[in-house]
């Protein structure tokens, strides 16, 4: 058990090195073919405690961020997790007899199992960090038009468990599985090689980022000095660019944005650069407040809005906040739960439609998807990360911008008040990024595109089903063996 536990270790250390913000992709890979090795032949105890002990050493190591906000929030979610991780690994049979010992080679469907719990569970989701954050500069990455984030987890996972095989299996069995591993790692980037969009024109954007300290939460800021921090960035912009994007949070008003000052400071810039304006709103409104993307047409008129629906657990609202109210000073640091907002997350401008996202939803893509479904040509993402010290968090929102990009064939752009502000091709690949707590502003030519990827058809659906019957073939074969005896 021993042994088991020191693979255990090693896995999670692993997939710690490889998580953003190194993004050391090769080492998913590894770290599962590790796994795989401590798993084999174990039973279910000893296969949760490596579970376990996997989980507690990845995710103690990358959830470090959270200390700067609440010790045992920190401690809760990384026990939560590293369950989470456990009951995914305990999923798949191990142990057995046969040069199948089971259906070990089914790992890779627990993580796909584990990614798609992660953005669900807990607080409705909280995939931070998720394994496929890694990946975003991997051969693996191309399964994303195909079957998301998902199945490029699997796909990885695929490539670990035939490195373990040479280890665990020997002569035609590990041929089998061996030869799958590769097939199932090579097929991804020669199917996605044929998914496309459609080129639909282009979209010159500037992206503002006022600058400014990071690592202060809101209560303990001005939000003025946020407003006049971006506006002064976006007042340096020279022609006439179609769209201008700012940040989350730029403006914040008791009640509507509509007649505010904050109002007649965006519609001054719209109609200055006789272009669509999007700004981060943020509107206090009784006890809580609403979180929006606010468009601004060319002649100075509101003209659209999406509010978010995909709240940040402690960061814009309490979970159990009765019960914390009588335990922690949480509530100090997040006065107001934010109002979850409805509605389609795409803008109509002047100049297309765009899909829109706000900050946290970029990790979610489903969110992403019903921008394209409803027309989206570009996925904007006003965003503020400055409550977080290190690059972490930015770095992770930088991985799932680019992730949405590959899954749905759509520019990416993010606009964040300190960084990072980020635009990304259809492809996948960074155009222009920001450094970190610096004024920046980002001029691009961003391309336009319609038609939907395969997985912007189907969601996460037919990648799930399929993990979930590969977790089942294992358990349906020892059992109609054993009846045929």
């Amino acid at each position: 058990m021993l042994t088991g536990l020191a693979l255990a270790v090693l896995a999670g250390g692993c997939w710690a090195l490889g998580a953003q913000p190194r993004g050391w992709w090769p080492l998913l890979p590894v770290g599962v073919a590790v796994l795989t090795v401590a798993l084999h032949g174990q039973a279910l105890r000893r296969r949760l405690i490596v579970g376990v002990v996997t989980g507690l050493v990845f995710y103690g190591s990358t959830l470090g961020w959270l200390t700067d906000f609440a010790l045992v929030g920190y401690v809760g979610i990384t026990v939560v997790e590293s369950l989470m991780l456990a009951m995914a690994v305990g999923l798949v049979p191990t142990a057995g007899h046969g040069r199948w010992a089971g259906g070990w080679w089914a790992l890779p469907a627990g993580l796909a199992v584990l990614d798609a719990a992660q953005t669900r569970f807990p607080f409705n989701g909280f995939p931070l960090p998720a394994l496929v954050h890694s990946q975003v500069d991997g051969p693996f990455a191309w399964a994303a038009p195909i079957g998301g984030s998902l199945l490029v987890t699997a796909a990885a996972a695929a490539a670990g468990v035939g490195l373990a095989a040479i280890v665990l299996t020997a002569g035609r069995a590990r041929l089998t599985v061996v030869g799958a591993a590769v097939l199932v790692a090579g097929l991804p980037p020669l199917v996605g090689a044929v998914v496309r969009t459609e080129p639909a024109g282009t979209l010159d954007t500037a992206v503002v980022q006022g600058g400014g300290p990071r690592g202060l939460r809101a209560v303990f800021t001005d939000p003025q000095n946020t407003t006049d921090r971006q506006f002064a960035v976006a007042e340096q912009i020279t022609g006439t660019p179609d769209v201008v994007l700012l940040p989350e949070t730029v403006i914040s008003v008791d009640g509507s944005v509509a007649g505010s000052a904050g109002d007649a400071r965006a519609a001054g810039l719209a109609r200055s650069l006789d272009a669509a304006v999007v700004v981060g709103v943020v509107e206090r409104q009784g006890p809580g407040f609403r979180n929006a993307a606010v468009l601004w047409s060319p002649d100075g008129r509101i003209s659209g809005r999406y509010e978010k629906e995909h709240r940040v657990p402690f960061g814009e609202y309490l979970p159990a906040r009765d019960l914390l109210e009588r335990l922690t000073d949480l509530t100090a640091l997040v006065p107001r739960d934010a109002i979850p907002g409805q509605g389609i997350a795409v803008l109509e401008s002047s100049s297309g439609t765009l899909g829109v996202v706000i900050s946290y939803e970029v990790l979610f893509a489903d969110r992403v998807r019903e921008a394209v479904l409803a027309g989206g040509e570009v996925v904007l993402v006003p965003t503020n990360a400055a409550s977080y010290v290190t690059e972490d968090v930015p770095a992770i929102e930088v991985a799932g911008a680019r992730m949405r990009a590959l899954e749905f064939g759509r520019a990416v752009v993010q606009s964040a008040p300190t960084g990072y502000s980020v635009v990304v091709d259809p492809d996948g690949t960074v155009v222009s990024r920001s450094p970190l707590g610096d004024a920046a502003l980002l001029r691009e030519t961003v391309p336009l595109r319609t038609g939907l990827t395969p997985y912007a058809h189907t969601g996460d659906a037919p990648t799930f089903g399929l993990a979930v019957l590969a977790l089942l073939i294992g358990p349906l074969r020892l059992r109609i063996g054993r009846a045929v005896r």
